[in-house]
This record gives structure tokens, sequence and C-alpha cells, in this order.
């Protein structure tokens, strides 16, 4: 896989929605990162590696971003409205193992775009362009238990629900506590959940 394939140079288009890599040098994105990071919906269910809390913080999570996507390993889109360029959330993919051809995906959405199917619409997207572009075979999703949406938008764009991982992410706001978390799959075999790529 190589740098050009991660990264594609022009934005991933459809369903509405743009996707295209953040930009830790740009304000406008580290805002939104940071305000989507701070927002009461997020912390409840994520809890970052490290505290994303100001913007000084927010940049550096996008350089590391950044960094992953050089050394191949992940690559962060910024969700736009397709017709305004207005940001609505952002979706990730993250330990890509070239290897095995699998990776993980996650994703969270602005409150102000939230009930108009911008998640659903952003991983449809996002999984497409896995199977397709990277070409790899399996990619899993997470999230904590209790979180009906993550699960309902986990269903709709195909990923199977295949069990609980016991103690395998943090507490809300916290690193020295954890919970269990609901793990989906989808391969690139499976049947397609809303019709042909």
């Amino acid at each position: 896989m190589t740098l050009n394939t991660l990264a594609p140079t022009s934005p991933i288009a459809g369903r509405g929605l743009r996707l295209r890599r953040w930009d830790a040098t740009d304000e406008a994105d580290v805002e939104t990162f940071l305000r989507g990071c701070s927002d009461p919906e997020f912390r409840r269910w994520n809890t970052p590696l490290r505290p994303i809390t100001d913007p000084t913080a927010a940049r550096a999570t996008l350089h590391s971003k950044a960094e992953a996507t050089r050394a191949g390993t992940g690559v962060a889109f910024c969700v736009e409205d397709a017709d305004s360029g207005a940001p609505l959330g952002h979706v990730g993919v993250s330990r890509i193992d070239r290897v095995m051809r699998s990776a993980c995906v996650g994703y969270w959405v602005l409150p102000e775009a939230r009930g108009r199917g911008v998640a659903t619409r952003a991983l449809t997207l996002t999984a497409d362009w896995v199977f397709t572009d990277l070409r790899l075979h399996r990619l899993e999703l997470d999230h904590a238990v209790g979180h009906e949406a993550s699960c309902r938008v986990a269903e709709r764009c195909g990923f199977r629900f295949e069990g609980t991982l016991r103690g395998a992410m943090w507490e809300a706001e916290r690193r020295d506590a954890f919970r269990d978390c609901h793990l989906h799959a989808r391969l690139a075999t499976d049947p397609e959940p809303h019709g042909p790529r």
C-alpha cells in the first residue's frame, strides 16, 4: 500500500458528503476538531488517548493523525456537506495491518449535524473506499456498550455484531477504569448493505 493510495489527493465524495483529510495547519480545522472532541455526547462515549481540551492539543492530535497517514497505519477525514462545504464530523481508519488486510474505523458527528444520517453515509463511503481502494479484507468497529445510536449505524452499514470485548475501552473521561465494548465487523466479501459500490 503506497502513501498515495492511503492518502487520496482528492476528497472522497458521494451520498451528499465529501471526505477530506484534516489539516493541522488550518485554524478552522483545529477549531472544528476541538469542538467535536469537546462535545458532551462525544465525551460520554469516547476517551481519547490524549486529552483534547484546547487548540494546542487538538492540533497535536491532527499532526499525529497526519503522521499515521505518512506511516501507512491510518487516515482521518473531516466529513463535509458536499454542497455547502460545512463541516459535519469525523471518520477515521486506524490500525491498518497490510499483512492481515484489516483495519478499524471510528466516527463522530457534530451536534448540529445529528439526525441527518451523516454517520451512516460517512461510514458507508469509508467502508467502500477501504475495500475498493485500499483492498483490505476486514474492517472492525467498536463502541461502548450502551451506545445504541452507534450500534444502529454499524448494523445499517453492514457491520455485523460479533460479541462483547470485556474491559476494552476506558470509562468516560477516565484512564484508570475500563468498560466493555461491542465489536462489529464487515468483510469485503459480505453482501452490500446499500446496493453496489
